[in-house]
């Protein structure tokens, strides 16, 4: 698979990398742990080395990366995350200094790794100085646990009081044609302080796969049922960007997942998208949307389309939304 580099950083990775958080958190039922491992060492073995988790995600989310990855480990780039209370995102943000070092601690262990090649803030925490997160993750980097520093979610201020302190690598924000709103301020600061960009749910949750309509049930544990742009009424609305990719897609004799990570690898050169997925086939859907090549009259054509397409519904809830982009 093609290589990019996330800004100026050196951190080299695949074009694609891949999103665990589904594979035992948020997303429904777990994945049975040895089929977890068999699906990431899968990706490895199609040429992804780029491999998302956090603290957030659970103790056996780290566990699986770990030991997917624990015999190819200097071929990987492994990212993780702090930033919450107890690791419990219900509990809220905690950033302070003495929590990043537990944090470490606890991921290296979990993932019987000496290091983390991306070590994300989750959400920013704005009862601790941005200084003092990156100045811990800078110490950590110094002490050889971390080799990059990276946030998630964080607004364009709080990019350059970071980066201003520790360089940062790369931004993980969601990032999708059906959300589009870092190209306002996020991607222009990205690209002035040279920055890589990590779309997750860069499939809007899987909605632009196309297996999703209004008549779909999810799993109670499933965290979209708390998504207002995953209610029935607006999945109905929004089916208008799914038949957009549908369309391209059987011109291109691909699917509209793919046309979705193709069109978001043609926004940028230090774009990795991230998307995840707990099934070998969609693995290799996914995979197959690195190799689509869209050419100038194609992202014409999808641009045209989708600046006439509304989408209905908020992407979080409201006391989510509250942690985005501070």
């Amino acid at each position: 698979m093609e290589k990019r580099q996330l800004g100026t950083s050196g951190l080299e990775v695949s074009a694609l990398g891949l999103g665990c958080m589904g594979l035992s958190f948020g997303l429904g039922p777990v994945t049975p742990p040895a089929e977890a491992v068999k699906l990431i060492r899968a990706a490895f073995d199609r040429g992804v080395t780029f491999f998302d988790t956090a603290e957030a995600y659970g103790e056996l989310n780290e566990m699986l990366v770990g030991q997917a990855l624990a015999s190819v480990r200097e071929q990987v780039v492994i990212a993780t995350k702090f930033g919450f209370k107890e690791g419990n995102a219900q509990l809220g943000v905690d950033s302070r200094p003495a929590r990043i070092r537990l944090v470490i601690e606890q991921s290296l262990r979990r993932m019987k790794t000496d290091y983390i090649d991306l070590f994300y803030q989750h959400r920013v925490d704005p009862s601790v100085p941005m200084e003092d997160v990156a100045g811990t993750v800078k110490e950590l980097i110094a002490e050889g646990k971390v080799r990059h520093f990276g946030l998630s979610e964080a607004g364009a201020p709080s990019i350059r009081r970071a980066h201003a302190v520790q360089p940062v690598a790369a931004l993980q924000s969601e990032y999708s044609l059906w959300w589009r709103e870092p190209e306002q301020e996020i991607m222009p600061t990205l690209a002035e302080l040279g920055i890589g960009f990590v779309p997750f749910s860069p499939l809007g949750k899987g909605f632009l796969t196309g297996k999703i309509d209004e008549n779909t049930q999810f799993d109670k544990s499933d965290f979209r049922n708390s998504v207002p742009r995953f209610s029935p009424e607006a999945r109905k609305a929004n089916r208008a960007l799914v038949e957009l990719l549908g369309r391209i897609a059987q011109q291109k004799q691909a699917t509209p997942a793919q046309i979705a990570l193709a069109w978001l690898l043609a926004q940028k050169p230090w774009i990795v998208p991230i998307p995840g997925t707990s099934k070998l086939h969609r693995l290799e859907e996914n995979l197959g949307g690195a190799s689509l090549a869209l050419s100038a009259g194609d992202l014409r054509e999808i641009e045209d389309a989708a600046e006439q397409i509304i989408i209905e519904g908020a992407r979080y809830p409201a006391a989510l939304q509250q942690l985005v982009g501070r």
